[in-house]
């Protein structure tokens, strides 16, 4: 019995602790200490404050905008957690439809959202719409869409705003985030910070 306990759990219990020490505190003490040293925006949730301090939002998640004096995120299919409803954004439910291209249900979901976009925005560029405009992302929190989802909207942004089409579109390049690495992926846009700079623009259009 003696050997037992000073050659297996002796050796068991100290390594436990050691290793409770190690990687449930220290190391995670370590690299939030860093990252709120050298990254202080990105370790405390990429946070968007009014000029007061109160929070309106992250750059991570989107939120459901529906004004049609705003540009417009992607379709979300979340649901609230605790009612099991559809909620858009719901960010404590990130999910996605999990439907594929040719679910019969999914495509006829998308034709309605074309329909709605269109109805919404008819004097849009022709064409065929933009895909991330009726279409939910794997997340359904999506924060951006593309450069032509954005510029899809402008013409009814600037008719609501009274801002003219030029103005309205040069904000959409202004706030463009190209390829990562110049290489991945595509352009876009995130829908806070567009519409953050749209609401600064029509209510001082000299800083447009």
């Amino acid at each position: 019995m003696k050997t037992f306990l000073t050659k297996y759990l002796r050796p068991a219990v100290v390594l436990t602790l050691i290793l409770t020490i190690v990687t449930g505190f220290l190391y995670p003490g370590v690299v939030t200490g860093i990252a709120q040293l050298i990254f202080p925006y990105q370790a405390n949730g990429s946070l968007v404050k009014a000029s007061n301090g109160t929070v309106i939002g992250s750059d991570l998640i989107g939120q459901y905008w529906t004004k049609p004096g705003y540009f417009h995120g992607r379709p979300s299919v979340t649901v609230n957690p605790s009612t099991g409803t559809p909620e858009p954004y719901a960010a404590d439910n990130s999910t996605a439809s999990n439907s594929g291209p040719t679910n019969a249900a999914f495509i006829q979901t998308v034709q309605q959202r074309v329909a709605a976009l269109k109805k919404e925005n008819p004097n849009a560029p022709a064409g065929p719409v933009p895909v991330d405009l009726v279409t939910a992302s794997a997340s359904g929190l999506d924060p951006d869409i593309s450069i032509a989802g954005a510029m899809y909207q402008v013409p009814r942004i600037a008719s609501e705003r009274g801002l003219s089409h030029d103005v309205v579109a040069k904000l959409v390049t202004d706030h463009e985030t190209g390829r990562f690495l110049g290489i991945f992926g595509e352009p876009y846009v995130n829908v806070l910070d567009l519409n953050l700079a749209l609401d600064a623009c029509a209510a001082l259009p000299s800083s447009c």
